[in-house]
């Protein structure tokens, strides 16, 4: 059988069991018990959105959509994760049968990923770009953590993944990805996992939004008109976003740029969402998967679910780096849930 490595072990994360549980443990006891007045798991929370740096970056943000994940009643758990080893239009399917980790191998549901790939929608991963592929093995030794902590320690009771990476795509075809995924959703037995980090600011990523004579404009974006910059069409209340509100610093444009891609994930609207995405040119680097998760949602929502359900909760926010220099740099981290 054909197994998955664990590429990054020893570099983005300890590769030695023992030390890495131990680590984990420290991230996700630094969760309060209880959010949004209840005690965690969050009961029906089956769906997160979770960051994929290196664990010492984003591995305590990562532990507040983990503690809040309801794994209790999962079957099956899939992983949406965005592509950032090669240019991928669609979705595609893991062909590996398991992942490994410090901690054992995750198995893959080749029953389900074999359904899938009959749909005719999804090509397969490339084996090597896949093994290169962090996105998704950096949440397989979380997963591994959680599901000890929920079913004990006898793996061959935990349930099999179901890696998928999602790549370019319009407002059209997440919508329709999504609608194919929500009968998925709406199996109370499968648990999902949405891969993404935030904002990516600085010139190693093309993007470097500031605050200027008014508005936000990008200096690594010319216009065709031969302008120096692309402004960005925002224009937030800085009274309340920045210390000076005559001058904000970069950090805090930052975070309102991840604050309106935030509240339109909060929104429920996938189309709110891929419109604040665009428009602001935000670096989500999972934005796709996190716009097929959305249309999964929304189609299950239509259905007329109890209040409350079926729209992401942001719990936690954090930054690699308060950027106060143009000649800097940051990744930004988020985690939320879903509850169905």
């Amino acid at each position: 059988m054909a197994t998955r490595e664990a590429s990054h072990a020893g570099s983005w994360y300890e590769d030695d069991a023992e030390e890495l549980s131990s680590q984990l443990d420290e991230f996700l006891d630094r969760v309060p018990a209880t959010l949004d007045d209840s005690h965690l798991p969050i009961p029906g929370a089956r769906v997160i959105i979770a960051p994929h740096a290196g664990y010492s970056y984003s591995g305590p943000c990562a532990a507040w959509a983990y503690k809040a994940l309801d794994l209790r009643s999962a079957k099956r758990v899939f992983i949406l994760g965005p592509s950032h080893t090669y240019y991928l239009r669609g979705c595609a399917l893991t062909t590996f049968d398991k992942y490994e980790t410090p901690f054992g191998d995750l198995v893959v549901d080749k029953a389900t990923t074999s359904e899938l790939r009959r749909t005719g929608k999804f090509s397969d991963m490339p084996t090597r770009r896949e093994v290169d592929e962090h996105s998704l093995e950096m949440h397989i030794p979380y997963l591994w953590k959680r599901l000890e902590q929920t079913f004990g320690n006898d793996s061959s009771a935990y349930p099999p993944i179901v890696p998928i990476l999602v790549g370019s795509a319009s407002e059209q075809e997440e919508k329709s990805f999504g609608q194919l995924l929500s009968q998925y959703l709406k199996d109370p037995e499968t648990a999902w996992i949405v891969s993404s980090d935030f904002c990516h600011w600085g010139s190693r990523f093309s993007y470097r939004p500031e605050y200027h004579e008014g508005v936000i404009w990008d200096l690594d974006k010319p216009r065709t008109q031969g302008t120096k910059h692309e402004v960005l069409p925002v224009t937030p209340d800085w009274s309340e976003a920045a210390t000076d509100p005559e001058d904000p610093q970069i950090h805090e444009v930052i975070k309102v740029l991840d604050q309106m891609a935030m509240d339109a994930v909060e929104s429920g609207a996938h189309s709110q969402f891929y419109k604040v995405v665009k428009e602001t040119h935000n670096t989500v680097c999972g934005r796709h998967p996190i716009g097929v998760m959305m249309a999964a949602l929304e189609s299950v929502a239509k259905e007329g679910p109890e209040e409350g359900k079926c729209k992401f909760n942001f719990v936690q926010y954090q930054r690699s780096n308060l950027v106060k220099t143009r000649w800097d740099f940051s990744v930004s981290y988020a985690s939320a849930y879903a509850v169905l």
